[in-house]
């Protein structure tokens, strides 16, 4: 499965050859299609094979393949496809992101708080923490610090490390459910020398092209469980 949007998120368009179809789902030799995963949404798009364009309406991991949904067959094993992902989805969703990855950041140095959910979308993003004291003023101020902290712009790294080496690293996961059983190789993604989380998904160069966080509303999802919604601009 070569991934290719795990080391470079700002490829638009990329030229694959087919090597599995099952119905209306699509492998390619190599893709920069975003499958669902750890709160972030699946990429859409186009696949073209000469005048023949496909829509990328889901991409998903299947047996350990990227598999591209697509409105409908047509595309057979061996075909050379163009690849265009929906830019503004994508893009919206990096700066999703890397907001996402300040703010979880913020909360956890003010109250020690790790991530138990989250689900980013387009127009309004949600992070669920365990935490216990909660009030909107709390949350009104973390959402300031993260605004401060992306108007330092500053970069977003990718590297990847052994299992071993990241785990050296101070707090680099911010789950509650710690780093996935079986990952060997860790993906870390750093923001400047603010944060550094083990990731699989796309981000921003640098954080002045994440924009503004809102603070939209909190909810209490039960006991030590409080719910952060916020969208950009």
């Amino acid at each position: 499965m070569d991934a290719r949007y795990l080391h470079d998120a700002y490829h638009k368009e990329f030229a694959a050859k087919v090597i599995a179809v099952d119905g209306n789902f699509v492998c390619l030799d190599q893709t920069y299609f975003y499958p669902e995963g750890g709160g972030q949404p699946h990429d859409t798009g186009i696949l073209q094979r000469g005048k023949d364009r496909f829509q990328v309406v889901f991409t998903t991991k299947m047996s350990g393949r990227i598999a591209h949904q697509l409105h409908a067959p047509g595309l057979r094993v061996g075909d050379t496809a163009q690849g265009v992902i929906d830019w503004n989805r994508r893009y919206t969703l990096m700066r999703m992101h890397t907001a996402a990855h300040i703010l979880s950041e913020i909360v956890h140095r003010a109250a020690g708080a790790l991530i138990t959910g989250n689900q980013l979308d387009t127009l309004s993003s949600r992070i669920d923490f365990s935490l216990e004291n909660f009030s909107k003023e709390a949350v009104a101020a973390y959402i300031s610090q993260a605004n401060l902290i992306v108007q330092q712009n500053l970069p977003v790294t990718i590297r990847f490390l052994s299992r071993q080496d990241a785990m050296k690293l101070p707090q680099v996961s911010k789950l509650a459910m710690g780093l996935p059983p079986g990952i060997t190789e860790v993906r870390i993604v750093s923001i400047g020398n603010f944060d550094q989380q083990a990731d699989g998904g796309t981000h921003v160069r640098s954080t002045n092209e994440v924009g503004t966080l809102i603070l939209n509303k909190i909810e209490n999802k039960g006991k030590a469980n409080r719910r952060i919604y916020f969208s950009l601009r």
